[in-house]
């Protein structure tokens, strides 16, 4: 029987801050010596030319994120701290199935439309712009109606250290006095 594997996936949409808050949560973790893995999904689909059946490689990524995982359990890793797009409840046993004995805890990061524009703004140069702005529109609206979290963490206006420590601890990762 394989060991249970606490797994948090942090999504939203585009802009809202999912790796900078799985960076920080990781950074949390390795402070207090906690073993852990951290997987950005986007790494593990990256590809040209992209599959026509599969537009956003979410098969590939699966097939690596099984294969990775497989390694970072064999150097120690006892958690995982996942990022992804998740678009609807339904994607998450295939994401279980990469990861025998997940549990998966699904993370939603929220903020306000004008602050995911500025973000975006920030970091997307070129013709990528505009796709991301209006693809960051759409998921917040999607993941909005579908609810595909556990829980939802405003990431508008706060410090990053608030939001990942408050990720992990309504997690149960950290204690309510841990930060």
């Amino acid at each position: 029987m394989s060991p249970v594997i606490p797994v948090l996936l942090v999504t939203g949409p585009i802009g809202v801050g999912k790796t900078t808050v799985a960076n920080e949560m990781s950074a949390v973790l390795d402070r207090r010596r906690m073993p852990h893995a951290l997987v950005d999904m986007d790494a593990l689909r990256w590809r040209y030319p992209a599959d026509p059946s599969d537009p956003f490689s979410a098969a590939l990524g699966l097939q690596n994120l099984a294969a990775v995982w497989r390694n970072y359990q064999a150097a120690g890793a006892e958690r995982l701290v996942l990022v992804d797009i998740v678009e609807s409840r339904a994607q998450l046993p295939q994401c279980g199935a990469a990861i025998p004995g997940a549990t998966l805890v699904v993370v939603r990061l929220r903020a306000a439309a004008a602050t995911l524009a500025v973000r975006i703004a920030q970091r997307e140069v070129g013709t990528g712009y505009a796709w991301h702005l209006e693809r960051s529109a759409e998921l917040a609206a999607l993941m909005e109606r579908e609810q595909v979290e556990d829980l939802a963490v405003e990431n508008d206006g706060r410090p990053l250290a608030d939001v990942a420590g408050e990720v992990l601890r309504r997690c149960n990762w950290l204690s309510a006095s841990e930060r």
